[in-house]
């Protein structure tokens, strides 16, 4: 069954943010910590911080749209760092560069038992 009015008008009504029911609502919406894991199934890639770094390190891709990466690790890298982000694919490799806008701690019981950090790269 289908709820489609053809004919239905959208409202020109205004959000009132000071009404009391809106502000209880988003109060509740306060302490959450929304970091995009677990709407991809998570990918083993290797990543490579700054510009010379050779070594490269494990880290997990959660998430991923055009220009953002979110990365889980078991180290921390700091705000600005450029990172190499490198993926298998078939019988090859494909390298994607990024900086680190955003990095913390995971909030979830298990990052905190497992050391995880959460990593927003804009990708390049």
């Amino acid at each position: 069954m289908s709820h489609y009015k053809p004919h239905s008008k959208l409202s020109n009504n205004q959000v009132n943010w000071n009404d009391p029911h809106l502000e209880s609502l988003l109060r509740k919406t306060d302490t959450w910590k929304l970091d995009n894991r677990g709407a991809h199934a998570p990918q083993e890639v290797h990543i490579h911080i700054g510009w010379g770094a050779n070594a490269g390190r494990s880290a997990v891709l959660v998430w991923e749209s055009d220009q953002v990466m979110v990365l889980e690790t078991r180290f921390s890298i700091p705000q600005g760092e450029h990172v190499r982000v490198d993926r298998l694919y078939g019988d090859g490799v494909r390298t994607v560069w990024g900086v680190a806008a955003e990095g913390r701690a995971g909030f979830r019981e298990e990052d905190r038992q497992n050391g995880v950090y959460v990593h927003w790269l804009h990708v390049r």
